[in-house]
C-alpha cells in the first residue's frame, strides 16, 4: 500500500465523502420542499431594496470593504480544518447548565432572559420583546446540521408570553428559526427586521401590515412608545444559495431616554463609535462574543473587540451573545467567556452573564461578572 495511504487519511477521506454526499442530499430535500429557505423579495418590498443606498450591483454592502475571509484563506480550507482539524475542537462533555422559570408569570420591573447564542427576551417598561429566536435545537436548514448543545433548549414556544415587539436582526439559520417564528405568530404584535427579510416571514404566514422592514438610521415607534432606531452593522446575510440580498443591522431600544444596544453580528468598525455619539451612552450594551476566527475576523468580533466596541458605545454594562449554545467556528466552547471576562476585567467593564435560562433583573447588581461557565466540562 503506498505510504500515504495511512489510517488516518483512509479515515479522513471517508468522513469527507461522507459529509458531501450528506450535503448533496440534504441540499436536495430543502431545494424540493424548502420553507426553511423563505422567500424573495418582490413588488414593493424589492423596489425598496432597490431604492436603498446600501445596495449596490445587486446585493447589500458594508460601508467599509469586508472579505468573509482575512486574506490568505479559502473556504475550502476553513470547511477542511472545521470537519478534519486536529486536534478537534473542545465541545462540551457536561450538559450545559441552565434554569427554567415561568414566563408567563414573571416578577415585576425590567428583565432579561437569554436563550443561548443570540436569543434573548428583554422586558423593558412593561414591554416585552424578543430577539432572534432559535429554539429548536439546531441553526441550519435541516436538523442534522448545527445542533445545539445538550440541555441549551430549555424553552419552547409555548413557554413565551405574549411578545409585543419581535426583532429580527438578520436571516442566518443561526438568528431566524423558521419553525419558531412560524409558531410564534399568534403571540406577537409586531416585527421589525432589515429589507427584505418580512418576504422570509410573509411566507411563514405573517402578514404584510405586521411586519415593518427597515433601512440603516430609521428612527421608528414600537410597542406603544417605545423608539428604536436602526444602525449598521457589519456583516452579511443570506438563507440560501444567494447572499446579500437582505440587510443585516442592530437597533438602538430608547425608553425614555434609557439606551439599550442590541446588536446584531459585526465584525469591528467605525459604526460602533459612531452609534455611541449618535445615542449613547448605554445602559447595556449586547454584543456578539464567540463563533469567531481571525480568518473571518471582518464578519465577528474576536473577543478584544467585543470590550473595546462596548466602550467606543458608552456602554456601562455589556452583555456578550453569540456563544454556548452551537459550534459553528473552531475555538473551544467557553473560550469566549474566558476571554472577554479577562479582557472586561483588565478594561473595567462590567459583564452581564446570565446562564441560559435565568430570570435577571436588569437592576440586580449581583449577576455582574457571574461566572456560571467555570467548572463545567
Amino acid at each position: 500500500m503506498p505510504r500515504f495511504l495511512t489510517y488516518s487519511f483512509l479515515r479522513r477521506m471517508l468522513i469527507w465523502t461522507i459529509v458531501v454526499l450528506v450535503l448533496i442530499v440534504g441540499a436536495v430535500i430543502v431545494l424540493v420542499q424548502g420553507p426553511a429557505f423563505g422567500a424573495s423579495a418582490n413588488g414593493e418590498r424589492l423596489a425598496r431594496i432597490h431604492a436603498s443606498p446600501n445596495f449596490r450591483d445587486g446585493a447589500f454592502r458594508n460601508r467599509t470593504f469586508t472579505p468573509q475571509l482575512a486574506e490568505g484563506h479559502s473556504m475550502p480550507g476553513v470547511l477542511w480544518d472545521f470537519l478534519m482539524g486536529d486536534p478537534p475542537r473542545r465541545l462540551p462533555v457536561d450538559t450545559i447548565p441552565t434554569q427554567r422559570h415561568d414566563l408567563h408569570h414573571l416578577p415585576p420591573g425590567d428583565l432579561l432572559v437569554w436563550f443561548g447564542h443570540s436569543s434573548y427576551l428583554l422586558r423593558i417598561d412593561g414591554r416585552t420583546i424578543l430577539v432572534d429566536p432559535v429554539l429548536s435545537g439546531y441553526a441550519a436548514p435541516l436538523p442534522f446540521f448545527g445542533k445545539a448543545f445538550p440541555g441549551t433548549d430549555p424553552y419552547t414556544v409555548d413557554d413565551l408570553p405574549p411578545i409585543d415587539l419581535l426583532l429580527i436582526t438578520h436571516d442566518h439559520y443561526d438568528h431566524l428559526d423558521h419553525a419558531v417564528v412560524r409558531a410564534l405568530r399568534p403571540k406577537v404584535g409586531e416585527v421589525v427586521c432589515g429589507l427584505g427579510v418580512g418576504a422570509h416571514l410573509e411566507r411563514w404566514g405573517y402578514p404584510a401590515g405586521m411586519v415593518r422592514e427597515t433601512d440603516w438610521h430609521e428612527t421608528l415607534t414600537v410597542a406603544g412608545g417605545l423608539v428604536l432606531h436602526t444602525v449598521p452593522a457589519r456583516h452579511f446575510s443570506g438563507r440560501g444559495f444567494r447572499r446579500d440580498n437582505t440587510l443585516w443591522q442592530s437597533y438602538v431600544l430608547d425608553a425614555d431616554g434609557r439606551k439599550f444596544f442590541l446588536g446584531g453580528d459585526s465584525g469591528h468598525d467605525s459604526h460602533f463609535a459612531e452609534a455611541g455619539a449618535a445615542h449613547g451612552p448605554f445602559e447595556l450594551a449586547i454584543l456578539e462574543c464567540g463563533q469567531y476566527d481571525v480568518r473571518w475576523e471582518y464578519i465577528h468580533l474576536l473577543p478584544d473587540e467585543v470590550v473595546a466596541a462596548a466602550q467606543e458605545l458608552g456602554a456601562q454594562r455589556l452583555f456578550p451573545v453569540h456563544n454556548s449554545k452551537f459550534p459553528l467556528a473552531s475555538h473551544p466552547w467557553d473560550e469566549p467567556l474566558v476571554q472577554v471576562s479577562a479582557h472586561a476585567e483588565r478594561a473595567g467593564m462590567p459583564l452581564l452573564t446570565p446562564m441560559i435560562g435565568e430570570v435577571v433583573r436588569l437592576a440586580d447588581s449581583t449577576r455582574v461578572n457571574a461566572r456560571w461557565w467555570e467548572g463545567v466540562q
